[in-house]
């Protein structure tokens, strides 16, 4: 798995962000280097088409969290790579 997704996985795992508990597409992008971004906004689009995040459209932007469908495969792949 790409180094970006495992981050954004993370970062959302140790946030408690899974199932209706949600943050916002521009929180999860903060915190990562400015070079990065645009990398991080990819591997977020490709996370959420994946099925790894749930995306929840609301008024005032985008809103996701980690799928709690599929939690112990997130668990497996940050203990194992």
């Amino acid at each position: 798995m790409d180094i970006y997704k495992k981050a954004i996985l993370e970062k959302l795992y140790k946030g408690r962000y899974v199932g209706g508990r949600h943050t916002s597409e521009d929180n999860v992008i903060k915190g990562f280097p400015k070079y990065a971004r645009g990398e991080i906004k990819k591997a977020l689009k490709l996370l959420i088409k994946e099925g790894y995040i749930v995306p929840k459209p609301t008024s005032y932007g985008l809103e996701v969290s980690l799928n709690p469908k599929i939690i112990g495969e997130i668990r497996r792949i940050l203990e194992v790579e």
